[in-house]
């Protein structure tokens, strides 16, 4: 299906603003289209489909949120505004307050100049294929209206930070609180600056924020998920217990402790799923391609069956789905909790790795203890154009050598970027001495 897409990506549109995709044109088609392609799929049901349109802090997001309002309301569809609020809160809305859809405006993680647009379905989960699919062909046709007694009509939804803060409060046992916890929030000046503080205050922590005085530029800069250094020394600098760390649009999440160590979507995943085993077993666990090998053996060992998706929360997503699994992420901080949300979630993913904490009665590092972490090695080797670096004989013959070397001790990955011309050669290894020199063992046979 994916090859039959001109616009939409693995999560919906992204680019440059001002760019091809992401300006104010195409956002009015892709809002008009979005709108014929839901009210077609909202069928015969009572009254006329209705959307959601959430954003994060970036400056370009006024102009797509009034391009894509006034296309969904030529097309027929009312429209909520939930004004700036986290990624993983649309998905939440669109499924509380029974909608047709959602619309994210976001370009998570990326700096301030790009954005992007995606959608959720009624059930606060990717939109089917086949939705997918009309609104790629709706864009094809011209720009139209309904008449006027049947145009969309707007209303602004003035308490959505509040429920999206109960929804993540929810998450947390009721039996529990965080009383006497010190904690840092960096909310990367992006969507959560005003809900994440809220959480954690409420539930009885004492909270220092960071990250949390957007001004349309400063999106994810030097702050968040992407810079988690600059939590470490909020952290040291305040004596709290914790540092979490969200990024722009607060669906990823990494964790700090009062050493000033970071904790990566593996550790955190696996900090989760021990909790989780307290309570019962744990079918299984997702991950991805770039999953340290060091969690795979660690749920090995403990007789969790472990799978890779490749790299990307959606494709997480669908693997759990497809075994029947709650628990997945990645290291990058995505991580997923089936049991509580319908997608990634970093406020709701740190709650549940405070719950573990609260119930173990131990700190992070203690809890995640018995995880060895190996060491990743990464090597990027420029691909010319048109090179068959799958065919080429003398790169197959070094990996085959180098995993024949590390069988059970590590575990080699070789796959091309899908944003620049280089293929990307990564090894782990118990010992990274062996990992870096396998890792260049690699890159020269490609260039020999």
């Amino acid at each position: 299906m994916s090859q039959q897409r001109k616009y939409f990506g693995t999560d919906g549109v992204r680019g440059e603003v001002g760019g091809p995709v992401i300006n104010a044109g195409f956002a009015l088609r892709l809002g008009y289209a979005a709108g014929r392609a839901l009210a077609s799929a909202h069928g015969n049901r009572a009254g006329r489909a209705k959307v959601l349109i959430g954003k994060d802090t970036r400056i370009s997001g006024y102009m797509i949120e009034s391009a894509l309002e006034a296309g969904l309301a030529a097309a027929g569809v009312d429209i909520v505004l939930a004004g700036p609020i986290p990624t993983p809160a649309v998905a939440y809305l669109t499924r509380a307050l029974r909608l047709t859809a959602g619309i994210v405006i976001s370009a998570s993680h990326n700096p301030y100049h790009d954005n992007g647009i995606k959608f959720f379905s009624a059930e606060g989960m990717k939109l089917p294929d086949q939705v997918e699919l009309r609104i790629e062909a709706e864009l094809d046709n011209p720009l139209g209206c309904v008449s006027s007694g049947e145009l969309g009509r707007a209303r602004r939804l003035d308490d959505a930070q509040g429920r999206y803060i109960e929804f993540c409060k929810s998450t947390f046992p009721n039996d529990l609180d965080l009383s006497g916890m010190r904690l840092v929030i960096d909310a990367a000046h992006g969507a959560a600056y005003n809900t994440a503080p809220h959480v954690f205050r409420e539930l009885g922590a004492e909270v220092h924020v960071i990250g949390a005085s957007p001004d349309g530029f400063n999106i994810n800069k030097d702050v968040g998920a992407m810079h988690p250094q600059a939590l470490a020394q909020e952290v040291a600098k305040q004596h709290t217990d914790l540092g979490i760390a969200l990024d722009g649009d607060a669906d990823r999440l990494l964790m700090v402790d009062g050493t000033g160590r970071v904790y990566d979507g593996d550790e955190l995943l696996y900090a989760i799923v021990r909790s989780r085993m307290a309570a019962g077993p744990v079918a299984g666990v997702a991950g991805t391609l770039m999953t340290n090998y060091g969690l795979e053996l660690r749920l090995k060992e403990l007789g969790i069956p472990f799978a890779r998706a490749k790299v990307g929360d959606r494709y997480v997503l669908e693997l759990l789905n497809e075994r029947g699994w709650l628990y997945g992420g990645e290291n990058s901080g995505h991580l997923l909790c089936l049991d509580q949300h319908t997608t990634g979630d970093g406020t709701i993913a740190a709650l549940q790795v405070l719950t573990a904490l609260r119930r173990g009665g131990m700190p992070l590092a203690q809890w995640v203890g018995d995880l060895r972490m190996f060491p990743q090695v990464m090597i990027n080797v420029p691909l010319k154009p048109g090179q068959d670096w799958q065919s080429h004989a003398g790169l197959a013959a070094a990996r085959d050598a180098v995993e024949a070397e590390l069988a059970g001790k590590g575990r080699v990955l070789i796959r091309a970027s899908g944003t620049e011309p280089k293929l990307r050669l990564m090894v782990e290894a118990q010992d990274e001495t062996v990992a870096q020199s396998s890792a260049r063992r690699l890159a020269d046979a490609l260039s020999a």
